[in-house]
């Protein structure tokens, strides 16, 4: 059957697979790729303040003729140098709606004080401008932290989740679980983009056999079985309708889980693992990512692995 809507905490649901316009797209005019997403199939759109691409977001939308109420829409305050108010009254007027589905806070570091702008989002909750409120990429203690002072408790929390971090990130899916917080994974194909040969593999390849399908659909299935909201992105059509596909097919049993599980808790190969870490740092330095720095984040890697074997032998 067709992906089904989660239930939130506050009575409302969120379709379980989005379209997010991050990543790769950030600053890019996407409105041919919203377009093709909604083409395909997918009726929940998520775009942040940070992507700076909320305009071309809004111009799909319209350009699809569907009824505001045919489109789920997500966005994120990202800018902790100006209020919520004027983040969320800008988001907006650049998608041209008069409300959200969702709105999130981005991050606990780029909003520092994330309890005064959770006041104002159980505002904008209140006058309508927005029918549910969450955060992104808050850890237990930032939520415990939260909840102190909410009288909203957040229906989502978005985050990077795929089966390699599942172990460390298990202790927040249960407090989660527990407060009535649902999960929107972000990233979960990591296993095959981001850190290809490692563990992760031979489970997923048993699983795509036995049922006849991608790898990359196994993943999705797995992000299925934790109870989660799959966030992707794709310039592909057929990437897109494979992602839908997965609402029409049978679940992992619990063995295949367990064994992704099991996998994902041996960590990834050190030499992706790495590249992958300096990457990130080299992103977060605002600087451009091409051919030639992955090359050296390689080359990096492939030096830390031989001391490592060096040093093991001496």
């Amino acid at each position: 059957m067709p992906f089904q809507d989660i239930g939130l905490n506050d009575g409302t649901k969120i379709p379980s697979i989005a379209f997010g316009s991050g990543s790769v797209n950030k600053g890019k005019d996407v409105h041919q790729y919203i377009e093709q997403a909604i083409e395909t199939g997918f009726s929940h759109l998520d775009t942040a303040q940070y992507y700076f691409n909320e305009e071309s977001v809004g111009k799909a939308i319209r350009e699809s003729g569907l009824d505001r109420s045919e489109v789920y829409i997500t966005s994120k305050y990202s800018n902790g140098k100006e209020t919520a108010r004027d983040s969320i009254e800008a988001s907006l007027s650049k998608i041209g709606v008069k409300y959200l589905n969702l709105y999130l806070i981005h991050h606990p570091r780029i909003v520092p004080d994330y309890v005064g702008a959770w006041r104002e989002l159980e505002e904008f909750k209140d006058e309508g401008l927005t029918r549910s409120i969450g955060v992104s990429n808050f850890g237990i203690e930032e939520l415990q932290i939260l909840l102190k002072h909410a009288s909203v408790t957040p229906a989502v929390n978005q985050m990077r989740l795929h089966p390699y971090n599942y172990a460390e990130l298990k202790p927040l899916l249960e407090y989660q679980a527990k407060h009535g917080i649902v999960t929107e994974a972000y990233g979960s194909l990591a296993p095959l983009t981001t850190y290809p040969g490692g563990p992760v593999d031979t489970p997923l390849k048993k699983a795509a056999e036995r049922l006849g399908v991608t790898t990359t659909q196994v993943i999705f299935l797995w992000v299925k079985a934790k109870g989660a909201v799959i966030v992707t992105t794709s310039s592909n059509k057929q990437h897109l309708e494979e992602y839908l596909a997965v609402g029409d097919l049978p679940p992992l049993t619990p063995e295949e889980i367990e064994a992704i599980d099991a996998a994902g808790a041996q960590g990834p190969p050190k030499l992706s693992a790495l590249a992958a870490r300096l990457a990130r740092k080299y992103r977060a330095s605002g600087r451009s990512l091409g051919l030639r720095h992955l090359a050296g984040f390689v080359g990096i890697g492939l030096l830390f692995v031989g001391f490592e074997v060096f040093s093991s032998r001496a």
